[in-house]
């Protein structure tokens, strides 16, 4: 198991949730899946290790690890919420064809918070930013 899952564990355990079999696959799955996705995918992708566990479940466990602080939800308008583990500051690009999300970082965005800040006063709680284009498979394609 990898040092980012277990840290995660211990996290999770400082706040007091009780981390079952289930919890830690999906927050595995998601620490270790750089793809971003959905509960679908990951109630998918989970189902033959735990034939019991429903959609719902996830969405609950995924709900959970939210308000711990451990997992941010991405809502791109196309009514699939992605979910990332990765919850440092970083940035998205997105594929317009196939919807892939890659993980970017530019730590010089800060400045503009700083500048923005400055210029009109406010106190600035943060910055969303994403970039849409067409990934390199699909540039292939066409």
């Amino acid at each position: 198991m990898g040092t980012r899952v277990q840290h995660a564990l211990e996290q999770l355990k400082m706040n007091g949730v009780r981390i079952t079999p289930q919890r830690h696959a999906i927050l595995a799955y998601l620490l270790e899946s750089m793809a971003h996705p959905t509960a679908d995918e990951i109630y998918r992708a989970l189902e033959p290790q735990f034939p019991s566990m429903s959609v719902a479940t996830v969405y609950n466990n995924l709900k959970m690890l939210m308000e711990a602080g451990m997992v941010r939800e991405l809502a791109y308008g196309d009514n699939s919420s992605r979910f990332d583990a990765n919850i440092s500051d970083h940035y998205h690009i997105i594929c317009k064809q196939c919807g892939k999300i890659e993980d970017f970082s530019y730590p010089s965005l800060l400045e503009v918070e700083r500048q923005a800040q400055h210029s009109t006063g406010f106190q600035v709680h943060g910055h969303r930013l994403e970039l849409y284009g067409v990934c390199k498979s699909c540039s292939a394609v066409h």
